[in-house]
């Protein structure tokens, strides 16, 4: 993964940060289990961090092939989130 943050250009803060969201994310849709809405923060927040990762791709000009796996987490991550909200 570092290779692939300095081909994109971004700095190690960059990398660092979008690592701890990715973890909190993750952690918050576990927690998202027992609290509704601490699931609907993360999983649309790690659906805005995969639309980012998706720009990003798209910037840099990567395929297709490439930029399919932030763009398939992001429509998944949506998915959850609105499945949360529908359990409101």
């Amino acid at each position: 993964m570092r290779l692939e943050f300095t081909r994109f250009g971004l700095s190690m803060l960059q990398r660092l940060l979008t690592g701890v969201l990715q973890l909190i994310g993750a952690a918050g849709l576990i927690v998202g289990i027992f609290n509704t809405y601490i699931g609907i923060a993360a999983s649309a927040g790690l659906s805005l961090l995969m639309l980012a990762g998706f720009m990003v791709r798209v910037k840099i000009k990567d395929g297709v092939y490439k930029s399919s796996p932030a763009l398939i987490f992001m429509v998944l991550c949506g998915i959850i989130c609105y499945k949360f909200i529908d359990m409101l």
